[in-house]
């Protein structure tokens, strides 16, 4: 069972995972709803290729898998059904989604899984690989720490993909972790952080670290903002837009996030992550994710990248940087 499965293949990031996964060697079976471009995928990448659709899987679609990594976004819509496959089958599930709510489905359902020996692992890109590491780094800066900050900085142009995914996560209301729990902040203000050249405006933003950050961090009290510059979030008919940012567009704009915690003392730590485009670091995060999971690395039911990968995690991929102050 040391087959990766990517499912959503033929789509902008999984794509560009595909090729990775197969350039490193991996034993790579595509998968996702369209059988044209996948067969001209897996013509292109010489593998192997299965046709279903998150609710109806053909029989045995996830025979021989080990590892089924989902691309298929908006992850609302196929994470839930792609779970409960993977539980009947016996197979890890990873994403790379931002979505809060898949994040507390993998929750509800971890139980689940770890009873058959499955592990679902939500989010092994950018968000929230960086800021999933970056929040257990920070932690470990001040003593008995009380509170966490989280915001990211999205520049440069969005794919399609991950409009759609944002207009999930903005569906699901204003959300921080209080006292350990989930409630609505429909009130919350919009706060100053600096990512490294001076203060800007970041929008609170219920991303999938108020539940992955919690159990990273044990810290009871999060909150989650995002500075959107330039043109960053498009108007209109998101259908209509291009897959994603060319390999120039992503070389231009670098993915920064910042974290501030505050200890029991009142001591309040910052500490700022810096990588490549998140385009660029998402396929090569969740890759290696998968590879480590293949290889053994793994913990059934709900588990997060940094408490399963370790703290270091984010900064294995290349141009990664963690500066603190």
């Amino acid at each position: 069972m040391n087959t990766l499965m990517i499912y959503g293949a033929t789509g902008y990031t999984g794509r560009m995972a595909a090729e990775h996964a197969t350039a490193l060697g991996l034993d790579v079976v595509i998968a996702g709803r369209n059988g044209e471009k996948l067969a001209s995928l897996a013509a292109r990448l010489d593998v192997p290729y299965r046709v279903f659709t998150p609710d109806d899987q053909a029989a045995g679609a996830l025979d021989g898998i080990g590892v089924l990594l989902n691309f298929a976004g908006p992850f609302a819509q196929t994470a839930a059904p792609l779970m409960q496959a993977c539980i009947r089958a016996g197979v890890d599930y990873l994403d790379i989604t931002a979505e809060i709510n898949v994040y507390r489905l993998a929750e509800r359902l971890g139980a689940q899984a770890a009873e058959v020996g499955v592990m679902l692992l939500p989010g092994v890109g950018w968000d929230v690989v960086p800021t999933d590491c970056l929040a257990m780094h920070i932690a470990r800066r001040v003593q008995d720490p009380q509170s966490l900050r989280v915001a990211l900085q999205v520049a440069g142009s969005m794919s399609r993909g991950s409009a759609l995914s944002v207009s999930e996560i903005i569906g699901a209301g204003l959300l921080a972790r209080v006292d350990g729990l989930l409630v609505a902040t429909p009130d919350a203000q919009a706060q100053h952080f600096d990512f490294g050249d001076g203060p800007a405006l970041c929008a609170p933003l219920s991303f999938g670290d108020l539940v992955t950050a919690w159990h990273s961090t044990g810290i009871a009290n999060i909150a989650m903002f995002v500075h959107i510059a330039g043109d960053a979030f498009p108007e209109g008919d998101l259908s209509l837009l291009p897959d994603g940012p060319n390999a120039r567009q992503r070389e231009a704009h670098r993915a920064r996030a910042v974290a501030e915690v505050t200890g029991a003392d009142g001591s309040v730590a910052r500490s700022v992550i810096e990588t490549v485009n998140g385009y660029t670091y998402t396929p090569l995060a969740a890759v290696e994710a998968a590879r480590r999971v293949l290889d053994g690395d793994r913990n059934p039911g709900f588990e997060t990248p940094a408490r399963l990968f370790g703290v270091d995690f984010a900064e294995t991929i290349a141009g990664t940087t963690i500066i603190d102050s």
